[in-house]
């Protein structure tokens, strides 16, 4: 249950800072805002979907087509329908790819195997719905997380949109105490003062003040190293690689094993115009619940540009490689040089 909770609040960070201060003006999820929603999955459980899969190539092209596993998975199922844990893999699958239709249909699927019975599938199918409608958490959306928290009382994801859902019905005391549960959570510092803030508004007191995360100046000069990181990365690129792409392109940064190279280890993401910087990854950062980067000897060290934004490779992307040893060097260069054909 801890690794859940930790999985879950990690994806709230995100979904925290993007979605907030938008729901605050516009009391409604707009497809921009449901766009941060669709984060919560986009990233971290969509790549998940790739373990089991240690013959896939590894290195140049950096993640393998999703769009081929996807559709070989969706044909598997049309013969073989009771696989609870398929539908559910399909559905987190979409999500990644932004078939939030599809996705919704997976997870009705799974949540009629499991006669609605458990709590994350219904919040997973509540995201779907989430993403596929942009509108306000009421009505099927709104039922979907109430019936994940009578189930289990303590889901953070079911806490946070259930938060909304109960302001939305302008029930503002229960959007606190749920909230207020969440916190009870320990969620990660960076959303804590969020939580923080909205409570107060709802109960009617004064907000506490923002708490800065930033770390204290150093003392001399350079870069600060994050004292969670296992590596810490020196990314750059080349002059012929920042030519050909976009300022607001993605930058993905991968860690992966290489003798399993699929799902990643830990991913880190930033924006080319944040480059040359130095990136710090971490058992924070890692993808899958269990499965910590600090617990790796080694492993490949993956930077890559992707201009479409989608964290599968695609022609026209940019990368770079390392194999890295943290024990031997914990901080490295790595040069974004070579284009995916």
């Amino acid at each position: 249950m801890t690794l859940l909770i930790v999985f879950a609040v990690m994806s709230l960070v995100a979904v925290g800072f993007a979605i907030l201060p938008l729901y605050r003006q516009k009391r409604a999820l707009t497809p921009l805002i449901g766009s941060a929603v669709v984060f919560v999955v986009a990233l971290s459980s969509g790549l998940y979907y790739y373990q089991g899969q240690p013959d896939l190539k590894s290195a140049a092209a950096a993640l393998p087509e999703l769009a081929d596993i996807v559709g070989d998975l969706a044909a598997r199922l049309e013969s073989n329908p009771g696989d609870l844990n398929g539908w559910k893999m399909l559905g987190r699958s979409y999500m990644t790819m932004g078939n939030y239709a599809g996705a919704v249909d997976a997870f009705e699927r799974a949540v009629e195997l499991e006669s609605a019975q458990d709590a994350q599938t219904l919040v997973s199918l509540g995201e779907a719905l989430l993403a596929s409608t942009s509108t306000a958490i009421d009505g099927r959306i709104a039922s979907m997380f109430e019936n994940a928290l009578a189930l289990d009382p303590n889901n953070p994801q079911a806490l946070f949109y259930g938060g909304i859902g109960a302001f939305n019905r302008n029930d503002k005391d229960m959007a606190a105490d749920r909230w207020e549960r969440l916190l009870a959570l320990n969620p990660p510092a960076e959303i804590q003062g969020i939580l923080q803030q909205r409570i107060a508004e709802w109960r009617g007191e004064a907000a506490p003040p923002v708490q800065s995360t930033a770390p204290a100046p150093s003392a001399a000069p350079g870069p600060v190293e994050s004292p969670r990181a296992v590596v810490t990365a020196a990314i750059s690129l080349t002059d012929a690689a920042a030519a050909s792409l976009p300022a607001e392109a993605t930058v993905f940064v991968i860690a992966r094993d290489p003798n399993q190279p699929v799902p990643p280890i830990a991913v880190a993401r930033r924006r080319l115009s944040e480059l040359p910087a130095a990136v710090p990854l971490g058992d924070r950062e890692s993808m899958v619940p269990g499965r910590s980067l600090s617990g790796f000897a080694e492993f490949e060290l993956i930077a890559r540009v992707s201009v479409s934004g989608q964290p599968g490779a695609q022609p026209g992307d940019w990368f770079g490689s390392q194999l890295v040893k943290p024990a031997e060097n914990s901080r490295i260069e790595l040069s974004i040089r070579q284009q995916v054909p």
